[in-house]
């Protein structure tokens, strides 16, 4: 088993389904439209094309040329043959295809890096499970910017994690030239490569003084002879000890909850740690800055963070936001949050911590009721265009009765605080912050409901959890094996039509999102 084990697996489902969609949808569709013919101006070699409806960055185009040269390396030798001749819907899919399969061989490494003492059925398990993930899944045999964002990303996180700064930084500015709203989570890796850094330097001072101290009181209590072993057995704890840096980073990464003390002290330490270090920090973590750096400069002189359609994708306080990762990140993981388990946790430390966890659920629900009423954003997107999940969870559910969005308060308070127990078991609270904050300024300027912004989130929601239990792993790959053959029979063999449009409509898991207006 292991990183072969999971990439041929997954191959297992890439391979023929992606043969299957070409067949029953062998043109582009939905923002294929734009992405496809964009791409194919790249492969022309006319780099100066641009069409005004996309929002994205070009970094997929970028991407897709790379790997059809891969493909196809004697191709310019050849003058019968152009990038172009090749650059088919098929061939442009494909590449999502591969990202997939490199991407769960990334998910691997993450996993047996975080829980080092994880045995390889157990993390290969978990990768193919992960790389089920509805929306990743679904994407990977189309031509969108969610298979490349996500793989950039956590190729970026592992990197950090294995303290390779300068190249987590480059494909984390990379990542951003796929989709903007990934300089979020190269800020997101930064803080955390310097929180286990610092905290690790921190600790491992902290464990030197102590054999330092031991020693010397035994040294007090022994002969002359005595003396010198334990001198030099002084000298070999002491390099023992800072030998363990790369383990007591992954410990800050996976770090019980029980020892910690408290957000405020965890913060202390940070800065105070951070100041003794500033400068190895900083040249560590100056690829990072230069590249928000440049993406500030970037907002500047395009004047908005989106590309094309600004307008349409205009920047908006949607609170509510927050509110819908929550829920959805708990119904597409049941088996860590909808058990009697977790739910006895959870009133057990409302108990234990009472009174203030009673006024930590109140003030979460007051604020769970005015979030709701005053920034739930109906984007004309999602009522327009019934080709998504949204659009029917919107009218059916949240808008079944006027009352209904407020009940749904509860169960987003309940998410949130399930979440933040999970990650409390194993993570800091200041990791756990971050990663809040994180999530908020991604979601919250975004003003469609859009499941595929909740990917990343929900990634590292997972990938930062204690469950090891292979029965709900299990059950949780059954379950998203059941959305993805629903969602692709759908796509594939439900197809309808509109009166106001010509074509063949498909549903699908996304609004248009990386491109401007297509309704009319």
């Amino acid at each position: 088993m292991g990183r072969i084990a999971v990439a041929v697996i997954v191959s297992f489902w890439v391979i023929p389904i992606s043969i299957l969609v070409n067949r029953v949808v062998p043109e582009p569709y939905m923002d294929e439209i734009f992405h496809v013919p964009q791409a194919q101006q790249y492969c022309k070699g006319n780099f100066k094309s641009w069409d005004p409806m996309i929002t994205t960055p070009p970094g997929l185009y970028y991407l897709s040329l790379a790997y059809v040269a891969s493909l196809f390396p004697g191709m310019l030798t050849v003058k019968a043959v152009s990038f172009f001749d090749v650059c088919s819907t098929a061939v442009l899919r494909s590449t999502n295809g591969v990202l997939a399969v490199l991407c769960s061989i990334i998910l691997y490494e993450i996993i047996t890096y975080l829980r080092p003492a994880l045995d390889d059925r157990k993390a290969t398990l978990q990768a193919v499970v992960l790389a089920l993930y509805p929306l990743h899944w679904f994407f990977s045999f189309l031509y969108y910017t969610d298979v490349a964002s996500l793989t950039a990303v956590l190729a970026m996180y592992l990197a950090c994690l294995k303290k390779k700064y300068l190249f987590s930084a480059l494909l984390g500015a990379f990542a951003v030239l796929i989709r903007q709203t990934n300089i979020i989570w190269m800020i997101f890796v930064a803080c955390i490569g310097v929180i286990n850094i610092t905290l690790a330097h921190r600790r491992i001072g902290a464990e030197v003084n102590e054999n330092h101290v031991s020693e010397r009181k035994n040294d007090f209590l022994t002969s002359t002879s005595s003396i010198s072993v334990g001198s030099n057995l002084r000298k070999r704890k002491s390099g023992k000890a800072v030998d363990k840096d790369d383990i007591s980073i992954r410990s800050t990464s996976s770090f019980s909850a029980t020892q910690t003390s408290g957000l405020l002290g965890e913060i202390q330490d940070i800065i105070l740690t951070s100041w003794h270090m500033k400068w190895g920090i900083l040249v560590s973590f100056s690829p990072f800055l230069l590249a928000l750096l440049a993406f500030i400069a970037f907002i500047h002189w395009n004047g908005s963070v989106v590309l094309g359609a600004k307008e349409a994708h205009a920047v908006s306080p949607h609170f509510a936001q927050i509110m819908y990762v929550s829920l959805f990140s708990v119904l597409l993981s049941p088996p860590l949050h909808i058990t009697f388990g977790q739910v006895a946790t959870l009133l057990q430390s409302f108990w234990k911590n009472r009174p203030l966890s009673f006024f930590q659920w109140l003030f979460a629900l007051t604020v769970g009721l005015l979030t709701v009423h005053f920034f739930s954003i109906a984007h004309p997107y999602l009522l327009a265009d019934n080709r998504h999940y949204p659009f029917y969870l919107w009218r059916k559910v949240i808008k079944a009765h006027w009352s209904m969005k407020f009940l749904l308060v509860p169960l987003y308070v309940y998410s949130w605080f399930s979440i933040f127990g999970i990650l409390g078991r194993t993570q800091r609270k200041i990791w756990v912050l971050v990663y809040f904050l994180a999530t908020a300024a991604t979601l919250v300027p975004a003003p469609l409901i859009e499941f595929r912004y909740y990917t990343i989130p929900f990634y590292f929601l997972i990938l930062h959890s204690d469950n090891t239990d292979n029965r709900h792993w299990l059950l949780m790959g059954v379950l998203h094996m059941s959305l993805n053959i629903f969602t692709l029979m759908m796509f594939l063999f439900r197809p309808f039509h509109w009166d106001h449009e010509p074509g063949i409509q498909r549903f699908i898991w996304k609004l248009v999102g990386e491109v401007g207006p297509q309704l009319k």
